[in-house]
């Protein structure tokens, strides 16, 4: 290996913690790409239909929803797209015509849970563990050396993040992939990897064929 190949490889390595190329880099040119907006809906409504049987989801969303009757999903496919735009409960409670808890409920449901349900004044950690060991709100409680009303209060959002753990964060993740460009964010850092790389090499000769 010449210097100049050396320096590049070295470039490589500082700029993607990797010494190799990998498939997903290679084939990426780094650049966004379109979605098929249809297929996205259609997926969508898929996963959440199908979390609508598996699980024993709260029916007040559905009922109370100002949507499409015939269309027992677009309330909580709502609840998921307004989830990955960032917008708050009662934002997305307005538009459908119901409360913030509903809204809340029908979050946890879908496994959608953000950062800000898990701030709690205990370990959050040992609460998931102690309620996968199937044991009691005062039972959590007394473990955590907490207020019984704020182990119970975050007793929901542990539940769905369990929930979504015994998946294997199926659901979750498929939104995900679906609604925030996951692919593409999982691909910023490979990007950004790429443009430091290129920015790192532009004065240096690139006669050498990496």
């Amino acid at each position: 290996m010449d210097e100049k190949t050396a320096e590049l490889r070295d470039l490589f390595v500082d700029a993607t913690g990797s010494e190799t190329v990998t498939e997903r880099q290679a084939e990426s040119p780094g650049s966004l790409v379109d979605r098929d907006e249809d297929a996205v809906a259609e997926r969508v409504s898929e996963l959440v239909a199908t979390m609508r049987d598996r699980y024993a989801f709260d029916g007040r969303l559905t009922e109370a929803a100002a949507v499409d009757p015939d269309d027992p999903t677009a309330a909580h496919e709502r609840v998921v797209r307004g989830f990955f735009a960032d917008e708050d409960d009662a934002t997305i409670a307005a538009d459908l015509g119901v409360d913030a808890e509903t809204v809340r409920d029908a979050r946890f449901d879908l496994h959608l849970v953000a950062e800000a349900d898990r701030e709690t004044p205990f370990e959050y950690a040992a609460l998931k563990r102690l309620l996968a060991a199937d044991r009691s709100v005062a039972a959590c409680a007394t473990a955590l050396d907490a207020d019984v009303d704020a182990v119970r209060a975050a007793v929901p959002v542990a539940r769905a993040d369990l929930a979504s753990t015994r998946a294997n964060d199926r659901f979750r993740d498929g939104f995900r992939d679906l609604l925030t460009d996951a692919d593409i964010e999982d691909d910023h850092a490979a990007t950004a990897r790429d443009d430091g790389l290129r920015e790192a090499t532009e004065d240096i000769e690139t006669d050498v064929s990496l």
